[in-house]
């Protein structure tokens, strides 16, 4: 079950001349049958106009668009058997829950029995089969997210788009939603293909995400593999904080490199193929230790500032030849706590060498 959609040397170009602009430029992608895929970034990266291009409301000015090795790139979205949900949900206030959800099944003239049935189902599969006869203004906006999806479902698509179906509800209820969406998607076996700028999201939902800018894919990769592994500067800001680091690699090992920065040296990883020219490195804040004086494979600094949180601190440090050191502790001023500095205090820190990630200044 599912639809192999491949994407070939796609192009959208809005304007001509000299105000010319590519949303999408020769891009080229393979999502993979059953996947939930996002496509993830800032305003302007060209998502939405290529799930628009999937779905077939924007024409490609050049390219390819197969679903199963079939080309639609030209065909009209009601050829393509695709279900979209919209961010602001599109739904008709005169129907009933059940009439919306009934729509599509109408348009292609499916029969009473059948399709009764295929509306209670769908809306059973997003939990709202007990607000059938309900009107959508009777419902919260969460509710009505979830009817949209159910309306999308129900024509049993072989590709489902989301755009940005969360950016209108407050966070609590996009956090809910998340794992329940999740659910749903991977339950249908459907392809799914979802936009949104927010990094949380895509980390906690998809299988693969591509993270895109001025309509380029910087990188593709798995959730983890995107945050713990991003090959550029660009990837590793986006996603989550990071420390970006220039230091220089002074000897190394079959194992690990120790590099040089004004404060002193520390350990980091083996530098190899194309990490060998790179000596920029991403550090997160979590893979930050403030560690007691005295310790190997620690530079020492001065604490500027302490933002306590409750179940992390988040601790700003100053070490010479670098940025100010962002650092995220767990549990701090507990029994776990290694220091409990005051800032302008001198501290000593570690950076986990299994945690630095050499990237290219992009």
């Amino acid at each position: 079950m599912g639809t192999q959609i491949t994407i070939n040397n796609l192009v959208k170009i809005f304007g001509s001349g000299s105000k010319a602009t590519a949303a999408v430029d020769d891009l080229t992608l393979t999502i993979e049958p059953g996947e939930l895929f996002f496509l993830l970034g800032p305003s302007g990266c060209g998502k939405t106009t290529l799930l628009r291009m999937i779905a077939g409301f924007i024409d490609p000015t050049s390219g390819q668009i197969a679903f199963d090795g079939k080309d639609v790139t030209h065909n009209a979205p009601n050829k393509r058997n695709t279900g979209m949900v919209f961010q602001s949900y599109a739904l008709w206030p005169h129907m009933t829950v059940a009439g919306n959800v009934a729509f599509g099944l109408n348009v292609r003239k499916i029969p009473n029995p059948e399709k009764d049935q295929r509306v209670l189902e769908a809306l059973a599969a997003v939990q709202m089969e007990a607000y059938a006869h309900r009107k959508p203004n009777e419902l919260s906006g969460g509710q009505q997210q979830r009817v949209a999806l159910a309306r999308a479902l129900v024509i049993k698509p072989d590709v489902l788009l989301l755009d940005e179906p969360l950016s209108n509800l407050d966070a609590k209820l996009r956090n809910d939603l998340r794992h329940q969406i999740r659910n749903v998607c991977k339950a249908s076996g459907i392809t799914t293909v979802y936009v949104t700028h927010d990094q949380k999201e895509a980390l906690s939902m998809a299988d693969r995400v591509a993270l895109l800018r001025s309509g380029k894919i910087m990188q593709v990769g798995t959730p983890r593999e995107l945050y713990r592994s991003p090959k550029t500067r660009f990837v590793a800001e986006f996603l989550g904080e990071t420390n970006l680091i220039e230091a220089q690699p002074v000897d190394g090992t079959d194992h690990a490199s120790t590099y040089q920065v004004q404060a002193g040296q520390f350990l980091g990883p083996r530098r190899e193929g194309t990490n060998a020219e790179r000596n920029l490195l991403s550090i997160r804040p979590e893979a930050i230790r403030l560690r007691k004086g005295g310790e190997p494979n620690t530079l020492p600094g001065k604490l500027l500032d302490t933002t306590y949180l409750g179940e992390t601190a988040q601790h700003l440090v100053e070490i010479k030849g670098c940025p100010p050191i962002k650092i995220a502790e767990m549990n701090p001023f507990g029994s776990t706590s290694a220091v409990h500095p005051e800032p302008g205090d001198a501290v000593q820190v570690e950076f986990l060498a299994g945690d630095i990630v050499p990237v290219a200044d992009v």
